[in-house]
Formats: C-alpha cells, structure tokens, sequence
C-alpha cells in the first residue's frame, strides 16, 4: 500500500499545482488515519509522553497533523526534481548558517544530525543545493521499489547516499575530505543495538554511529530541524555544534554525547509534536492504547 501512496504523490506532484497537491493528499491522508489503527495507536502512545498530557482531543488533533504532514512531505520529496535555488530563497528560511560554516572550518568535516521532524529529507535537498558536498547514512527500503525512487530522488538534489550497515571506511572517507555526513539519529536501526537514555523522562534507546563518528575523528556535531510553517513555507535552522569534552571513558562519553543531542531534540520535538513522523512505539515500556 505504501508504494502506491508513493505513486499517487507522484502523479499529483509532478502535475498539479502544489497547493493543489497538498489539499488532496491531506484529504486521503485523513482517511488513511482512520484505518492505519497500529500506527495511530503508536503515535498516540508517543505524543502521551511528548505533550506530557492525556487530553484525547489534543493528541486525536496532532495524530492527524503527523498523517498530514507525512504526505505533504511525500509530495515535496517527489518534486526534488523541480527544487531550485529560488524556491529555497523564496520559500525556506535559513537560520545559523554560521554554525556549519564554523564547523567546517576546522577541516575535520561535520556531521549533521537530525530526526524525524519536519521535512529531513528537504533539509539535506537545500544543504545540497546550498553547495555543500552531503553524504545521507540511509536505512535501505524492505521494498525495492521504494528503495531505489528514494534513491533516485535524492540523487537528482546532489545529494549521495550510503547504505546504513555498509563499511565505515566510507563515513570516515567523507569526514576526512571535509564533507558533511547526515544522520536522521532519533531512532536506532542497528542490529548492535544503541544505548539507553533518558528522553522526555522516560529511558529510550538512540543510536551509538553518531558519537561513534565524532570521538573518532573529531568532527563537530551540528543539530540542524527543516520545519514546517503554517504557511506551507519552511524553517531551516542549524544549531550551534555539540560541545563534548572525550575524557577517554568511551561508554561515559558516548552517553554523554548522545544525551547533549538528543537535549537539543526534545526542545524541537516537543515545539512541532505534530510534525514528527515516528509510526512505531518510541519507549521500550509503552502501553499502546
């Protein structure tokens, strides 16, 4: 069923005005909602602990925006095609720049970490764009299909891709040039495991690649979030670089770092809760109603 919403969001893309486009997905979206009963009951559960209340009308409303602005970012994603610089100068409001300069200016590279939030894949479409030489570490699609028009999408905004689980000689390679490597960290996908922290004070688990990366190569950590405005516009903010003093005690550190970004994450998720595409349960010790 995904591949054909993948499919639909193209026809409309490619075709219709955007405006246009974004009123009949959100409408199809609608209904998806109502019969997608394990995601809903997962996100419901998630934006309990994120919103910090059980108000039923609230979390029902943010549940739809998620679906919502799910398929809006569906219908960007397929229009990368049609991405221009003037769309970004128009449309996206770039805020700390500065701060990925800065890190870059050390000539270790940088990483760019993001989640789930927003439109990220529009995030790595504008760095880009911008000029910036980008690496995405991407988790590969059950579905070949979808895997490779993600693939292709993504390729024709410049930006490169290398397959989550592939050798870390490659993410080293492109630190090592000066490049920047994204990471969309407020999930864990590896068949290692991640490490327990404590996030919206409740323990979840994050990834270790991200920390792993900077303690081995000293390349500084940048949060960057593409938001969506009311407007259909978008926000685009760079964060200033985490600051995490290596002691040399790597699980110490490592939690310590993880819990410097995923600080910086709680301030955005819990501001845009319902532009936060996560459809599976966030805590191990959720009761999904």
């Amino acid at each position: 069923m995904l591949y054909y919403l993948y499919k639909l969001s193209t026809f409309l893309a490619l075709r219709v005005p955007l405006k246009i486009s974004y009123r009949i997905v959100t409408f199809f979206s609608d209904i998806f909602c109502v019969f997608a009963k394990s995601d809903r009951r997962n996100m419901r559960a998630n934006l309990e602990i994120v919103l910090g209340t059980h108000d039923k009308k609230e979390i029902r409303r943010c549940t739809r925006e998620i679906f919502r602005n799910f398929v809006k970012y569906l219908i960007d994603f397929v229009r990368f095609s049609k991405l221009s610089k003037a769309y970004i100068f128009n449309c996206v409001k770039i805020e700390g720049r500065e701060n990925l300069d800065n890190a870059l200016s050390k000539g270790k590279g940088a990483i760019m970490l993001s989640a789930h939030l927003g439109n990220w894949e529009m995030g790595g479409a504008i760095v880009a764009k911008m000029g910036y030489p980008l690496y995405v570490i991407a988790l590969d699609h059950r579905d070949k299909r979808i895997n490779n028009f993600f693939l292709k999408q993504r390729a024709c905004t410049g930006v490169n891709v290398i397959p989550a689980g592939s050798q870390l000689k490659s993410c080293f390679r492109v630190l090592k040039k000066n490049c920047l490597l994204a990471i969309v960290a407020d999930r864990d996908f590896s068949e290692k495991g991640g490490l327990e922290v404590t996030f919206f004070g409740k323990r979840a688990v994050f990834p270790k690649g991200p920390s792993f990366f900077s303690m081995r190569t000293g390349a500084p950590t940048v949060p960057v979030f593409c938001l969506r405005e009311k407007d259909d516009s978008f926000r685009f903010v760079f964060e200033k670089a985490i600051e995490t003093e290596f002691t040399g005690n790597r699980e110490r550190d490592k939690r310590r770092f993880i819990e410097e970004y995923t600080h910086v994450m709680e301030r955005y998720i819990r501001k845009y809760a319902d532009q936060w595409c996560v459809f599976r349960k966030m805590w191990p010790e959720q009761v999904c109603k």
